[in-house]
């Protein structure tokens, strides 16, 4: 047989072999070169809802999740998950867009004092713009915001130093800043408190370079305080829930989504080791699961699409802790392929030619 660049190819790089004739549970798109994540590892999220998810399950697999803003001793469970302890590692609240990792980063040492210092809601208690619904009680004025905001910080700098790897879950590229200074902020003003003045807030919404820029440098500072860190960056599967742009919420969700999943490949195509993709949002939301993973209402992710997530995480980050994937009756292909004679398809001929 006359031999071409797809001869001789792994099987993981046909869509027949590992999609088509496995049970769509047991799709595994996992990284080839990636760490392993020993038991003691304090491992770290944030970012995005998912993130949520993720660190949940974490906790579930025995994996040392690591939280440096634990609730204060006594604070009840209750309490201590309104308040948001151990939602993710320090209580900076969802970052959904990337700039906001980068600012918090640089807010912890030092590099920028945003001008934004508090938000007044309408039951007159002040919340913090920059995780406004970490206190449900709210402060009683500026004072206490900024107060509790640099302890806040002071536990931040201590994750970023400490640990080991950072589970970082992107989730939106819409976003809205303070337009001074360029604030970023997790909520428009007037959702979780404020309110909004076009004059002094705007809408972005961050292209593919922008966004790999954000990335980019939020690694490079992330390592320069933690030079044997690890990153396993994500793509949210969940759909944005409403989109300030004036179109249709699912093609604002398309790109958002576009725009990040090339986003997170390109900042780990470098090849630096300490830097991985991990396919959850191509685990989720292929059509291979025909939306098997949503809720009813076609936006949260229901306890199976985790579980599949995570088996896929655990082959890639601890396969000690993995078992065997399930496997189905192989597909006809010569069935298919007479099913389809009169679809022209030029990538047909790939797999004719290697057969």
């Amino acid at each position: 047989m006359t031999s071409n660049p797809y001869s001789g190819l792994p099987a993981e790089r046909f869509w027949r072999k590992v999609v088509t004739n496995v049970a769509p549970f047991a799709v595994d798109p996992r990284p080839r070169a990636s760490f392993a994540i020993g038991q003691a590892d304090k491992v770290a999220t944030g970012g995005s809802c998912f993130a949520q998810r993720v660190a949940e399950a974490l906790r579930a697999e025995g994996f040392n999740y690591y939280v440096t803003e634990a609730a204060p001793e006594g604070t009840a469970p209750a309490e201590a998950d309104a308040r948001q302890f151990g939602t993710f590692s320090a209580r900076y609240g969802n970052l959904y867009y990337t700039r906001q990792f980068v600012q918090l980063f640089d807010r912890a040492y030092g590099r920028f004092e945003p001008e934004l210092k508090a938000w007044l809601r309408e039951d007159g208690r002040y919340v913090d713009p920059f995780r406004p619904t970490v206190e449900p009680a709210g402060f009683a004025d500026e004072a206490a915001v900024v107060a509790a905001r640099d302890a806040h910080l002071a536990e931040v700098r201590r994750l970023f130093e400490t640990l080991d790897v950072f589970v970082l879950t992107l989730g939106l590229t819409e976003g809205w800043r303070w337009r001074a200074d360029g604030a970023a902020l997790p909520l428009a003003p007037g959702v979780a408190g404020g309110s909004y003045d076009p004059a002094l807030y705007e809408c972005v919404n961050a292209g593919a370079a922008e966004v790999l820029a954000d990335l980019q440098g939020f690694l490079e500072r992330l390592w320069s305080v933690n030079p044997t860190a690890r990153i396993i960056l994500t793509v949210s599967p969940v759909p944005m829930i409403a989109t300030y742009m004036d179109r249709h919420v699912m093609e604002s969700n398309s790109y958002s989504k576009s725009v990040l999943r090339v986003a997170a490949g390109e900042a780990c195509a470098s090849g630096d080791p300490r830097a991985v993709y991990f396919p959850a949002y191509d685990i989720v939301t292929s059509n291979v699961n025909a939306g098997r993973y949503y809720n009813d209402d076609l936006r949260t992710i229901n306890d199976a699409g985790v579980r599949h997530v995570m088996r896929s995480f655990l082959a890639t980050f601890a396969a000690d802790r993995t078992a065997p994937a399930p496997v189905q009756a192989a597909h006809d292909f010569a069935a298919e392929y007479e099913g389809t004679a009169g679809v022209i398809c030029d990538e047909e001929q790939i797999e004719r030619s290697v057969a």
